[in-house]
C-alpha cells in the first residue's frame, strides 16, 4: 500500500498482485506524458477526431431570466455527446505507446463505455465494457452504441448492479489479464496513479475555459459550477483554476429523493455532503457506508452520479474549503433539464442538469456572483427515455 496523494486520501490500498502494474503504469506515464511524439498525436485526435476545442457559450436567455452572466463550457458538443472522450483518447493512447492490445472499462451512464469504445476503434485495441445490469436497462441507447462500434459489453449483476459493481469485475479482469490488458478507468477514482491521470487529461477542459473568459469577459468567473459523480468533469474544469482562490469552485453532487440513509442504502450519492472516510476501488475517499463500514448502494436519477463514493482529490478539496460541496435533488435536476431545453434549445444530460440547478437556485442569492461558467458535461439524448418516463410524452405544464 502506497499512501501518496492527496492529505489523507488517495493511495494504493490494492491486492499486492495489482501493485507492479500500478508501477509500470505510474513509469509509462510520467515517460510518455513528456514524450512529443505522444503528445503530437494527442492533440491529433483531440482536436480532428474528438473536436476540441468545445465553445464557451453565453446563454443569454438564461442570463437574462436569473440575473447574472451564464456561460456553458459545451462539452456536450464532443464527438460521442460527453467530456468522456478527452480521458478516453489519452488513456488508450497510452495503452497503444505501451504495447497493450486490449483495453476493459466500467461505464454508469453509457458515456464513458462510448467514448472508450470510439477510443478502442480509431486506435485499434480490443475493446470490453462492464455495466450495471441495472445501468444496461436504463442506458440501452448507449449499450447498442458501444456494441456498434465494436465493443463487447457484459452486464454485472452483482451487488447493486450499478456503476460500483461494474468497477469490481473491470477491476478483476485486469488482475487477470496484466499483461495483454490496460484498464481504461472512467473517472478520478481508483488506485494511484488513476486519479492523477484522469485529472490530467481531463484539465484541458479547465485549460480551454481560461483563456476563453479572458477573451469574452477580460477576467475570470467568479465561479465555476459542475456536477460531480466520480467527479472527471469537475476536477477537469476546476484543476486549472485551484490557484485562482477568487474563483469559488462548486460540486454538486445528486441529492436524489432525499438525504435519508438506512444500513443498507441512501437515497442519494452526496458522499462530499455527508460521506464518511473510506476505502472504494483502491482508494481512501468519501464514502457513503453502514456503521459496519459496508458500502451502501446509492442513488441518482442520473446513471453517471449513481456512485458511492467520489475521486479522492476532490474530497482532498472539499476538505479544505478549496471545493465547496452541495447537492441538488432529482426533481431540482429535472426541472433544470427542461428549463436548458425551453429556454436555450439545449438539451443537457441529467449529469449537468445538477449543475444547472444549483445556478437557478443560487443565482439571485449573490452566493455565485455575477459571471459563472457551468461545465455542461455531457447532452441529454442518452436521458430521453428517463425523462420520458418520468414526466410523460406531455410537456404542457413543463
Amino acid at each position: 500500500m502506497h499512501t501518496k496523494k492527496y492529505g489523507i486520501y488517495g493511495g494504493q490500498f490494492v491486492p499486492e498482485l495489482l501493485m507492479p502494474a500500478l508501477e509500470d503504469l505510474e513509469s509509462e506515464y510520467n515517460k510518455f506524458s513528456k514524450n512529443p511524439d505522444f503528445l503530437k498525436d494527442l492533440t491529433y485526435y483531440l482536436t480532428d477526431f474528438a473536436g476540441r476545442k468545445t465553445p464557451l457559450y453565453y446563454a443569454r436567455n438564461l442570463s437574462k431570466k436569473y440575473g447574472i452572466k451564464i456561460y456553458l463550457k459545451r462539452e456536450d458538443l464532443v464527438h460521442g455527446g460527453a467530456h468522456k472522450l478527452n480521458n478516453t483518447i489519452g488513456q488508450a493512447l497510452l495503452a497503444k505507446y505501451m504495447g497493450k492490445k486490449r483495453i476493459v472499462a466500467e461505464t454508469g451512464a453509457g458515456q464513458h463505455g462510448t467514448a472508450t469504445s470510439m477510443a478502442g476503434a480509431t486506435l485499434e485495441l480490443d475493446t470490453l465494457i462492464y455495466m450495471g445490469s441495472k445501468d444496461v436497462k436504463r442506458q440501452m441507447t448507449n449499450v447498442q452504441r458501444m456494441k456498434m462500434l465494436g465493443s463487447g459489453v457484459k452486464a454485472v449483476e452483482t451487488g447493486s448492479k450499478t456503476l460500483k459493481d461494474a468497477i469490481n469485475e473491470a477491476l478483476r479482469d485486469w488482475v487477470t489479464n496484466i499483461e495483454t490488458t490496460h484498464y481504461l478507468i472512467g473517472s478520478v477514482v481508483g488506485p494511484h496513479p488513476y486519479p492523477m491521470i484522469v485529472r490530467d487529461f481531463q484539465s484541458v477542459i479547465g485549460n480551454e475555459v481560461k483563456k476563453q473568459i479572458l477573451e469574452k469577459e477580460g477576467r475570470f468567473p467568479d465561479s465555476i459550477v459542475a456536477c460531480a459523480g466520480g467527479g472527471s468533469n469537475a476536477i477537469g474544469i476546476f484543476y486549472p483554476f485551484i490557484n485562482e482562490n477568487n474563483v469559488k469552485l462548486f460540486a454538486v453532487e445528486a441529492g436524489g429523493n432525499s438525504m435519508q440513509v438506512t444500513d443498507k442504502a441512501a437515497m442519494h450519492s452526496a458522499s462530499m455532503c455527508s460521506g464518511e472516510i473510506g476505502i472504494l476501488h483502491g482508494a481512501c475517499t468519501k464514502v457513503l457506508q453502514n456503521r459496519e463500514g459496508q458500502i451502501l448502494e446509492s442513488h441518482s436519477i442520473s446513471a453517471g452520479l449513481d456512485y458511492s463514493g467520489v475521486g479522492p482529490e476532490l474530497a482532498y478539496f472539499a476538505e479544505n474549503g478549496r471545493v465547496s460541496p452541495c447537492n441538488v435533488t432529482d426533481n431540482e435536476a429535472l426541472n433544470a433539464f427542461h428549463e436548458l431545453c425551453f429556454t436555450e434549445g439545449i438539451i443537457p444530460a441529467l449529469e449537468s442538469s445538477h449543475a444547472l440547478a444549483y445556478v437557478m437556485k443560487n443565482a439571485k442569492s449573490g452566493l455565485l456572483g455575477d459571471l459563472v461558467v457551468v461545465n455542461l458535461s455531457g447532452r441529454g439524448d442518452k436521458d430521453l427515455n428517463t425523462v420520458i418516463n418520468i414526466t410523460g410524452d406531455s410537456y404542457e405544464n413543463c
